[in-house]
């Protein structure tokens, strides 16, 4: 009865979260209608790609950031641990302009592994809510960074005309082989990596069972700890690894990268269905929560509308998420135990 039980909540599951999806891209494709009648530059070509590239670094660190929340935790560090990645890539390709182009990935991802390992152990053998943790090591990260940069404003100087240093590096997000930005393909990539991974692996099954529920999980025996500690390190690795392709696109890096930015990565996850308690979204809803905040900042661009309204249709968006999100998960629980209810009476479901 358990396993029937169990089938039935992961049916309706898919479904609710189908139903969620599309009712984000129904939205999207609302604001692409709106903005496409204010603005006649809107819908090209270009401008699609334009939407693209704004939104690869935020799509890569928000993959993580999804991890993290479906294991019902949050990180609000993920703004600090891309601007002190930044900085080490920034400054070891000043200093070193002659490194093959895969030594600033290996940098900058082993720095972001360590800080968000970091985070992992004190969430998991500390026994500290995500939350407080994340949120002081959000400045205690930033702090380093000021110390790391010696106390100013540390430019990175990575690429100039004067002294032709590493053009490749220079390039290396913006060049496009395939008629996409590289940052584009790469961030495509890692959002179908760990769309994979979530659905198809021991690991990912994992990650959904600790956030849907971490005692049955203890109980099943799954390693809740391990998971934990996984989605952590795996979050700072993404943002890390953004960080290259971030320090590419910008070149002078100061102290104050990444300020805030872990708002905008937290918005795009909720705002793509991902729910804020755990064990519930997917990498999709997040790639298109993405595309809904690259719209709304290009689209008030090209129409010439103020961007103080940006963070009013960010606020908007997140509380119809998780309003819409409750409704939902109300209404699936109360589908189960009408189900569980109809089973011991031994009246088959509908």
């Amino acid at each position: 009865m358990k396993a029937a039980i169990g089938i039935r909540r992961t049916n309706i599951v898919t479904v609710v979260t189908r139903v969620r999806e599309a009712g984000i891209a129904v939205f999207l494709l609302l604001l692409v209608v709106f903005f496409a009648t204010r603005s006649p530059h809107f819908l090209t070509g270009n401008n699609f790609n334009n939407i693209l590239a704004a939104i690869a670094v935020l799509t890569i660190v928000a993959v993580g950031e999804t991890c993290v929340i479906l294991a019902r935790q949050i990180d609000l560090s993920v703004g600090s641990i891309l601007g002190m990645s930044a900085l080490v890539v920034a400054v070891s390709m000043r200093d070193h302009p002659d490194l093959p182009v895969v030594v600033p990935f290996l940098i900058g991802s082993a720095v972001g592994l360590a800080l968000g390992a970091f985070n992992g152990l004190l969430v998991t053998f500390g026994r500290l809510p995500s939350i407080i943790v994340t949120l002081g090591t959000l400045y205690v990260f930033r702090g380093i960074i000021v110390v790391y940069s010696n106390y100013t404003t540390q430019s990175g100087e990575v690429y100039s005309q004067e002294t032709g240093a590493s053009p490749s590096f220079a390039n290396l997000a913006t060049a496009n082989p395939l008629g996409l930005q590289n940052s584009v393909i790469i961030a495509v990539l890692i959002a179908v990596l760990f769309a994979y991974m979530l659905r198809k692996t021991r690991t990912g099954r994992a990650i959904y069972a600790v956030g849907g529920n971490p005692l049955a999980a203890n109980l099943a025996g799954l390693k809740v700890n391990r998971t934990t500690f996984l989605v952590f390190a795996l979050s700072g690795m993404l943002a890390g690894l953004a960080a290259v392709l971030y320090t590419s696109l910008h070149l002078d890096i100061t102290v104050h990268e990444g300020e805030n930015f872990e708002l905008t990565v937290i918005s795009a996850v909720v705002i793509g269905g991902t729910n804020i308690f755990g064990g519930s979204g997917t990498i999709f809803g997040t790639v298109l929560g993405a595309l809904v905040i690259g719209v709304v900042q290009n689209g008030l661009q090209t129409s010439n509308i103020s961007s103080l309204w940006e963070q009013a249709i960010y606020g908007f968006a997140i509380l119809g998420a998780v309003i819409v999100d409750a409704l939902i998960t109300r209404r699936l629980q109360l589908a189960l135990r009408l189900r569980a209810q109809r089973k011991d009476e031994g009246v088959a479901g509908p």
